[in-house]
């Protein structure tokens, strides 16, 4: 029976290292449990009154929870894996003492400090092959310091991308070029880098779909709210005369069609067109998608409405 205990706290260990290696490392970042967490309270942020305000702590808020649950069931497991063996398997020294009552608190404070590779040295492991299971605990405490901080620093750096194309796009609304402006080789080099951060912002939804759940802030910086614009110059550049501009037209569209089908298939689920996706996307960010919007039905990359 005791083995049995141990290998159910083995077990909870183990589905929170696959939940972490999932979230962070796995090259389609299909969290399990990590995802289920951020998206409920993304959910619950949409009925609270002051939306925008609360929306903006969602993503931190969510980050911190889903670490707090990787580090409460690893803690828990090592406590359960420890707690049968309780105490006669391990020295208490230093004055320590084992609990009269109850061997699971001995076994969560073992747990606790070995996982913060804290190295009290009050209770050790007496018998072998916990000798062996106690420094692995701190060695995957210091996994799960090492993931939260990459995890920090990659989040971060995908949202920028994010909001710096949602500025640029904003400033290329102000400005408003004409198809006649964009139908030159100026026009065709604009729509080909708009085209390029498109595709990484694409592939940030795709290694990092925890930056959805993250508040962008004013209109200016939310892609939200700009990435209509970016169809718009798109079919511009498709209706140009020179065939660079065009070609360059067609890529921005097919690189949004793209972005659409990503956040339909992992976010929003509509099942429509990419008008239909990015406008669903606006809403779910609390925004009005613009300037275009139902102005074209079908797909971006031939124009069809």
């Amino acid at each position: 029976m005791e083995w049995w205990v141990s290998l159910a706290g083995a077990g909870l260990v183990m589905a929170a290292l696959r939940d972490l290696f999932h979230t962070l490392w796995h090259p389609t970042r299909h969290g399990g449990l990590s995802r289920l967490v951020m998206t409920a309270l993304w959910r619950l942020s949409h009925h609270v009154r002051a939306r925008r305000r609360v929306a903006g702590l969602v993503g931190p808020l969510a980050m911190v929870t889903v670490v707090g649950m990787w580090a409460t069931t690893i803690i828990l497991g090592w406590a359960i894996v420890y707690w049968p063996h309780m105490p006669e398997a391990f020295t208490f020294t230093g004055g320590s003492r084992p609990s009269s009552q109850v061997d699971l608190l001995d076994a969560l404070y073992l747990s606790l400090v070995t996982v913060a590779t804290l190295g009290l040295g009050d209770v050790v492991p007496a018998e072998g092959w916990l000798r062996i299971a106690a420094p692995l605990e701190a060695l995957v405490g210091f996994a799960l310091l090492t993931a939260t901080v990459s995890w920090v620093l990659e989040i971060y750096p995908a949202l920028t991308r994010r909001r710096v194309l949602a500025v640029r796009l904003a400033l290329l609304r102000g400005s408003d070029p004409a198809t006649e402006q964009l139908d030159c080789a100026v026009g065709a080099l604009l729509l080909d880098s708009v085209a390029t951060e498109v595709v990484r912002v694409r592939i940030d939804f795709t290694q990092y779909a925890e930056a959805y759940y993250f508040h962008d802030g004013e209109d200016h910086a939310s892609l939200a709210a700009m990435v209509g614009y970016a169809s718009d110059l798109a079919r511009r550049g498709q209706a140009a005369r020179r065939p660079d501009v065009r070609l360059t037209g067609d890529v921005l569209a097919g690189a949004l069609d793209d972005l659409a089908t990503v956040l339909d298939q992992r976010f929003l689920h509509t099942g429509g067109t990419p008008t239909d996706v990015f406008a669903a996307y606006a809403a779910d960010h609390g925004r009005s998608l613009t300037p275009s919007d139902g102005r074209n039905g079908g797909s971006l990359r031939d124009g069809s409405g």
